[in-house]
């Protein structure tokens, strides 16, 4: 059985090496996708600081979106986690079942993440105690599906407990943005109901083969149930929240007399915000989550 992380033969041996990495993507014939937002992680500061962030209690279920020629995978098997790895790309998929062939705490998911059913997470994970509950999404997302996975995979009926991921700094700000931010979004206040969401730390594109032209960051979601919602609150909660942000720059009185099923009178949207502890003149980006909540409640 080869060693979590170690590199069998015709494999690099060190894939935080940009050379070797090069190299053996050459050899392979190996050419990252700019479709898939491939960009593989080189850097071995950069891989501590993720495993460290993940914060991982032993055993721990762990789903990795993009696992690409093993780096990130190695790492948590090391740090005694069970993963499953989720890779679309073919060509990747042989190398990781290569890489670490007989690793029992390794699961290769050969698909899409997109396609993948949230709900069924604990299936990857059989023997595993309550992994339903307990599981954690870690991963160097690729760039061209990263929001839609985290938004996907927290909207889930068991979200994942913790979440600690490298993505775009760009999409990092929209997550953690608080209200009166311009980043704010209807992304950030769904994950901002169900998790303490922090940027740990700034990623160049240097940190990666090959280069991208954009930062990244590492980013840290942690579940909290501060705000629990029955799933007829929360398909309120969300529709009316989405429905307002497709005009952020407008005052909620306005933008919700014309927002089809969900469409009120502005004196009923200026009394629910008064209602909410909002101003009557809010925008959808000057509302907390606690007063998207209560707003939303008037709609039901």
């Amino acid at each position: 059985m080869t060693a979590p992380g170690a590199a069998p033969a015709g494999l690099p041996a060190n894939l935080c090496s940009p050379r070797e990495v090069s190299a053996f993507l050459k050899a392979r014939g190996l050419r990252p996708s700019k479709a898939l937002g491939q960009n593989f992680l080189v850097d071995r500061n950069v891989l501590s600081i993720i495993v460290r962030a993940a914060d991982l209690p032993p055993g721990a279920p762990v789903v990795e979106v993009g696992a690409g020629l093993g780096v990130l995978t190695g790492a948590l098997l090391e740090a005694g986690a069970r993963v499953a790895a989720v890779e679309k790309d073919p060509p990747l998929q042989d190398v990781l079942a290569e890489r670490f062939a007989g690793e029992p705490a390794f699961t290769l998911v050969r698909g899409d993440a997109l396609k993948t059913d949230w709900n069924a997470v604990a299936s990857l994970f059989p023997g595993v105690p309550d992994a339903a509950s307990r599981w954690r999404l870690v991963s160097n997302l690729p760039y061209s599906v990263g929001s839609r996975v985290v938004v996907d995979a927290a909207l889930a009926d068991n979200p994942p407990e913790r979440m600690t991921l490298l993505l775009q700094k760009e999409v990092c700000a929209r997550f953690a943005a608080p209200e009166g931010s311009p980043e704010r979004g209807a992304a950030s206040v769904w994950l901002q109901r169900l998790y303490d969401v922090a940027t740990v730390r700034d990623v160049p594109g240097s940190c990666f083969v090959p280069r991208p032209e954009v930062v990244s960051s590492v980013l840290v979601l942690s579940r909290h149930g501060r705000h629990p919602l029955d799933p007829a609150a929360d398909a309120v909660f969300r529709a009316l929240s989405k429905a307002a942000f497709l005009h952020r720059r407008k005052q909620l009185a306005a933008s919700l007399r014309d927002a089809g099923p969900l469409s009120r009178p502005p004196d009923f949207v200026r009394e629910a915000l008064r209602g909410a502890g909002a101003p009557e003149t809010a925008r959808p980006g000057e509302l907390s989550v606690a007063q998207w909540i209560a707003f939303s409640a008037r709609w039901r």
